[in-house]
Formats: structure tokens, sequence, C-alpha cells
């Protein structure tokens, strides 16, 4: 294949065609592998090997194979262009919306569920920018970041599982947001001054919505309830809710009513040491008048 007279290469797992699909993940597994088998069973049927479908779809024989044995989670292109080749009149395409709902990791999918769910939710993020609050950019330079590092394939699909989860700023009815940032992650920044602009921008363009509390942890305060980590609490329209805290109960998510009067109690006396919403704003515009 060329275009212009300049040899095309074929995608493998370096340009991203698709995500691993994670052992662990009973219900990934199983839908990523019956996709494979629509897949597969009609290639076969239109009498395509594998490496002339992959030519013709762009991708390359191995990761043909891989896709159809459910070893890879396709991307919507591929579907796309399966369905096209294939003549399939819509319905290899169709898969997609199955795929979709499986493509970031079980742990990210949990949270995004009981994110939806929510009526309330309330974070104090004491290292970073809450991941609700990420643009595309600093998402990626903050995972890029990790060591040992991931693989490029790896960023993506988190950056994308991140960035999923802000359709929660988009629900109706709009659930009450509350968030506390530390004063030194605003001033940090990653990614490059561009990406921390457009960061400080995103802020405030979240931070003025009707539903969003948006309040900044000055660094003159020099000692409150959040010094051991990160906090999230999450309300839910049947009066449960869900806590989790890096400096309590092991980190771990907690139902327990004794364990969530705690987490609010320190949330709560966060908040109030924290910049008023008003304050907050303005800091923030500080900021990036400053950049």
């Amino acid at each position: 294949m060329s275009v212009d007279g300049e040899a095309v290469r074929l995608k493998g797992e370096a340009d991203e065609p698709g995500w691993e699909v994670d052992p662990d993940d009973e219900w990934g597994v199983a839908v990523i592998t019956t996709v494979g088998r629509q897949l597969k069973l009609p290639r076969e049927a239109a009498g395509l090997r594998a490496a002339e479908f992959g030519r013709i779809v762009g991708y390359s024989e191995d990761m043909v194979y891989k896709i159809e044995g459910g070893k890879r989670i396709p991307r919507q292109d591929y579907l796309t262009a399966s369905d096209e080749v294939l003549g399939a009149g819509g319905l290899i395409a169709a898969t997609w919306e199955d795929v979709k709902k499986v493509r970031y990791p079980k742990r990210v999918r949990e949270l995004a569920k009981l994110e939806a769910q929510a009526v309330e939710i309330g974070v104090y993020e004491c290292n970073i920018i809450a991941g609700l609050l990420q643009t595309p950019d600093h998402a990626r330079a903050v995972i890029g970041a990790a060591q040992p590092p991931y693989s490029p394939d790896d960023v993506e699909r988190m950056v994308a599982a991140r960035l999923a989860r802000q359709s929660v700023f988009e629900r109706e009815p709009a659930p009450a947001l509350s968030f506390v940032l530390e004063e030194g992650s605003l001033r940090r920044p990653i990614g490059g001054t561009m990406v921390w602009r457009h960061q400080l921008e995103r802020l405030l363009e979240v931070g003025r919505l009707h539903n969003v509390v948006l309040q900044v942890m000055p660094m003159n305060c020099d000692t409150h309830s959040g010094l051991d980590g990160r906090i999230e609490l999450l309300k839910f329209a049947d009066g449960t809710a869900v806590g989790r805290s890096d400096g309590a109960f092991s980190g771990r998510p907690t139902h327990d009513p004794k364990h969530l009067r705690i987490l609010e109690l320190r949330y709560g006396t966060i908040r109030a040491q924290a910049l008023s919403p008003r304050e907050s704003l303005a800091f923030v515009e500080k900021l990036l008048g400053e950049t």
C-alpha cells in the first residue's frame, strides 16, 4: 500500500490499534472474546486470510489474530473498517457499544460507575490536580511520568479512561461536586507552560459551574487534617455512601458508617481551612496571569 509514492506502515502494537485484555477481568474477557469471534467468522467466510484482511484495513496480520483471538481490545476504527470490508451492514460496527464498556481497566470502570450514580462527590487531592479536573495533556504528562514507565499504549488507555469519567459534569440532574486542591499542585507546571495554562483555564471553567465548588488549600496553612493523603467521598440518592482516604482504613473504599463519619469530619475541616470558592477562583486567575 502507498500514498503519494510513500509506503504506508501497517499498524501494529506500537501504533495503539487496541488494548491488552486484563485476564482478571472476566466480563471484559468474555465480551472481547465474543467480538473477536464475530470478526473472525465472516472474514473466513469471505475467503480472506488474516494477512490480506490486515492489509485492507490497515493493520498487521499479528494484530488481526490478537483481536480475533480475544487478546486485544479493538478500537472503533478497526470495527468500522472491518464492517465495511466484510459488508456486515453495521453489525460489526455495532459491537463498539459493547467494546467501549470494557475498554478501560476494571478498577477505573468501577470508580466511573460509582461517580455516575453519586448525587454528591467530594475530593481532596494533596499532590496533583484531581483526575476529574485534568485536561488531556495534563493527564498524559502525569501518567507518563510514572516509574517504571507505562507503555505509550497504556498511557493513552489511562488518559482516555480518566477523561471518560469527566462525563459526570454533563449529567442531568447535575450532582453536587466539591474539590479542594493544594496550592503547590497548582503552581507545578506539569507538561510545560502551555499545558499548565490550559489546565488552569480548565479549573476556572469547571469552578464556575453552578454545581461545582472549587477551593484551594493555601501553603500558609501549615497543618490540616488532609496531610495523610487524598480523600474522596461519594453519596448516593438512597442515602448510602462510600469513601476512601490514603491515610485511613488501609486506603481501601469503605461503606462503614463510623469510617464515613471520620472521613466527613476530615473533609469538612479541610474545606473550612481552605480558601473560599470566590477567593480560590481569584487565586487561580492570579496564577494564570503570572504564567
